[in-house]
């Protein structure tokens, strides 16, 4: 498993450097520049501006500037943050994100895993239909469409919850953004989860199981749900990944100060060094969470140990 663990991540850093390197790129070569709402300057100005950031050199010079201050972990001070750099803004934000997205998803894997046994459960029947009819609106209506008419129905005519702002991660305050990112997840594991248990209730071991005259419950609860679970698992990686490092729309709409807003604000600014260093850390979250995914695919399925050790 260890030499399994070695390979899987020398064959993600080709991924990472794919990932890094067209974010770079794509960043330069869009319209306009982070420093054109200074154009009334003088030029002479302007350039000693562009040369303290390294942008009057050639784009791959940059590229490799960026390269090689990124593996010594400098991700540079950010242009629309001066008092700040990045390193410091994702400390900032981080926490946040975290926080935030762990909540969401723990929510949805709960809740979204009992909404789809239960259906399974109940193929075909009104109970079955009902849920999977709430959990496809849950799947079509996006969270920047969910978080307004909750801000609306809670916050401005209910006057029940806080409408914006984090103060601290209160209770209080995080409610309408949690639902937000965890509806749509509840509605997707939901949906997964109910067709993986119905493959495995209709798997040959699961008959005979119920041949032997093993109680139901058992055999739902210790035979049928622990691999049901593996897709549910396989989703879980990336999925992880995009809530922890902010739901972009979410923390916007919220006001919320995490790394989600500073992404936005980056981008609107043409902050390169934000914009990378957030980049940066969403690739080595999805490779590391996608790494994690297969260890626990190994533990939960013989098989797939199985065909590594082959």
């Amino acid at each position: 498993m260890v030499k399994y663990i070695i390979d899987r991540l020398m064959g993600a850093v080709p991924t990472f450097l794919v990932i890094i390197t067209g974010a770079f790129f794509l960043m330069r070569l869009a319209p306009g520049g982070p420093f054109d709402d200074l154009a009334d300057l003088p030029p002479e100005v302007l350039a000693n501006i562009h040369d303290a950031y390294n942008l009057n050199e050639p784009l791959l010079s940059q590229y490799l500037h960026f390269i090689k201050n990124a593996v010594t972990g400098n991700l540079g001070p950010s242009f629309s943050y001066p008092d700040y750099n990045v390193s410091e803004l994702l400390a900032i934000g981080l926490p946040v994100s975290i926080r935030l997205g762990l909540t969401a998803i723990t929510i949805a894997v709960i809740i979204g895993s009992l909404i789809g046994i239960w259906a399974a459960l109940r193929q075909n029947t009104k109970i079955d239909y009902t849920v999977m009819a709430v959990a496809m609106t849950g799947v079509a209506v996006p969270n920047f469409v969910i978080a307004p008419l909750m801000m609306l129905l809670f916050g401005v005519y209910l006057k029940l919850l806080p409408i914006s702002g984090w103060n601290n991660g209160a209770l209080a305050y995080m409610v309408l953004p949690v639902t937000a990112l965890a509806i749509p997840k509840i509605a997707i594991i939901a949906r997964l989860m109910r067709g993986s248990m119905l493959e495995i209730l209709r798997s040959d071991y699961i008959r005979t199981a119920r041949a032997k005259g093993m109680p139901e419950r058992v055999v739902i609860t210790r035979h049928a749900l622990k691999a049901a679970a593996l897709p549910l698992v396989s989703y879980l990686g990336p999925s992880i990944a995009a809530v922890m490092t902010g739901s972009v729309v979410v923390e916007v709409i919220f006001g919320l100060p995490g790394v989600g807003r500073y992404f936005v604000y980056g981008a609107i600014n043409r902050d390169y060094p934000l914009v990378m260093g957030i980049v940066v850390f969403y690739a080595t979250a999805i490779i590391l969470l996608n790494l994690l995914v297969d260890i626990l695919y190994g533990f939960l399925d013989p098989r797939v140990r199985q065909d590594k050790k082959s």
